[in-house]
């Protein structure tokens, strides 16, 4: 694993390398400071897992620096922050924890009680981390319930593939709980205990994925005023899952691809190579194989990541698991906002589990929130949306002339007749039909695009 990053702050040289030099010969990486604002400035470029801070400083004394790092909107705004004083009274030292401080302790120091401190912060920051994922674990544990032949068979697979070190590729259209499943081949891993951390290539501008992955070093590029330890030494001898791969641009593709075949990483801007173990989960919901064509993807990379291939099926597909889910997400509503438990009444069920779920299991927890908080003792037919409860069976398959159609080409038809459908029966308002559909607008706007779909005057198109 990485050593952990401490900064300290303080103004006196003597207590700086004193410091400096126990922490460092117990494996610590450490950056020392004279001042608030330089060590306030160095957090706000640099990740750091403890802060050392003297509560007697010239200028911004530490109390104020203290209170500076907890009133922040940056990443760094719950470190954990030891204040250090040679002659601060009780009073001071409890107004500190009062503030935020972590943790307090008087000059002269102490050589173990430093090591012990810093030691016994880093550990509850480590399990105060655990805990919230275990809380996120839980909240997100009912979207893999089923009883269906299909969950049955994605429960069998990760229970073969998870325990080994090969990569995964895990497909199927979004809210299908891809992430999930990422989350679970960790968690029945030997990498359990370890760190798991997702990066979405959709969400990052193709210019900043490479120092997000690969990191960088100070002056690398402008505005890189310090160094920064990419996702994949961050990750190290923990799973990293990159998500929406289908969507990294082709020039940090090549750089994954060099990861995964030496194990290898240099920062941006720099020439010393890390060697890291890493396993790399991926998943998309894209066609890569057409992205191979279209010259998108690189097809090394995609045997690379494709080892052990898994597809989430889509809710419409597993309809006999909806009764499970909505009785879960139901409960867990009810419980949340103090509402007694509330029953869905036969004829709303059977709307429910005839219902296509264009936006799979998301779409069916929205509704399932949105059901607990609108609906009165029971929920009934008069209490689903509109969009559900005059819905139409799942489109009629598309007629074709000529030769069968490959599977492809009929769920592209299907899909573009469904979205079509719902678009004209709400004069195409985006926001509407999008919230209908269970995706987000920019994903509406990109179907409509990808599916050639228009309409008389698009200059008409709703975005309301």
């Amino acid at each position: 694993m990485l050593p952990p990053s401490i900064v300290i702050i303080d103004d006196e040289k003597n207590i700086r390398r004193t410091l400096g030099l126990v922490l460092e010969g117990e494996g610590y990486e450490v950056d020392a400071f004279a001042t608030a604002e330089e060590g306030l400035k160095h957090l706000d470029s640099e990740p750091s897992d403890l802060v050392i801070l003297d509560i007697k400083l010239p200028g911004m004394n530490g109390v104020e620096a203290l209170q500076k790092i907890r009133q922040s909107n940056s990443d760094y705004r719950e470190i954990p922050v030891i204040m250090i004083s040679g002659h601060a009274s009780l009073a001071e030292a409890v107004d500190t924890v009062k503030h935020g401080a972590t943790d307090f302790f008087e000059k002269p120091l102490d050589r173990n009680g430093i090591l012990i401190r810093v030691a016994n912060c880093l550990k509850q920051t480590r399990l105060a981390n655990e805990v919230k994922e275990l809380r996120a674990a839980v909240d997100e544990r009912h979207e893999m319930l089923g009883e269906s032949s299909a969950m049955k068979n994605i429960i069998r697979q990760l229970t073969k593939v998870a325990p080994t070190k090969s990569r995964v590729l895990i497909t199927g259209e979004s809210g299908t709980g891809k992430e999930l499943i990422a989350r679970a081949l960790h968690a029945m891993s030997p990498r359990k205990d370890n760190t798991f951390i997702k990066v979405n290539c959709a969400a990052i501008p193709n210019e900043l994925i490479e120092s997000e992955l690969f990191g960088y070093e100070k002056g690398a590029f402008t505005g890189a005023h310090g160094r920064k330890p990419g996702q994949f030494e961050l990750a190290n001898e923990g799973t990293l899952f990159l998500d929406e791969i289908g969507d990294m641009s082709l020039s940090a593709q090549a750089k994954v691809l060099r990861f995964l075949q030496s194990g290898e990483v240099t920062r941006v801007g720099g020439q010393r190579t890390t060697t890291v173990d890493v396993r790399v989960l991926a998943a998309t919901n894209r066609d890569l194989e057409l992205a191979i064509k279209e010259g998108a993807f690189r097809e090394d990379l995609f045997f690379r990541l494709n080892v052990v291939p898994l597809h989430t099926p889509p809710l419409r597909d597993r309809l006999s698991d909806v009764p499970l889910l909505l009785e879960s997400f139901i409960t867990d509503f009810c419980k949340e906002n103090g509402y007694t438990q509330k029953i869905v009444s036969d004829d709303a069920l059977r709307r429910l589990t005839s219902y296509s779920w264009p936006g799979n299991v998301r779409e069916l927890k929205n509704i399932a929130e949105r059901l607990v908080i609108m609906s009165g003792e029971k929920i009934g037919m008069e209490d689903l949306p509109e969009s559900i409860a005059g819905v139409r069976p799942a489109p009629e398959a598309p007629k074709f002339q000529g030769p069968r159609p490959t599977l492809r080409d009929f769920r592209e038809a299907t899909e573009r007749r469904f979205v079509l459908d719902t678009l004209e029966e709400n004069e195409w308002n985006i926001s509407r039909s999008a919230q209908i559909l269970g995706i987000e607008r920019t994903n509406l706007h990109k179907k409509i695009k990808t599916l050639g779909l228009k309409r008389d005057d698009t200059s008409k198109v709703s975005r309301d």
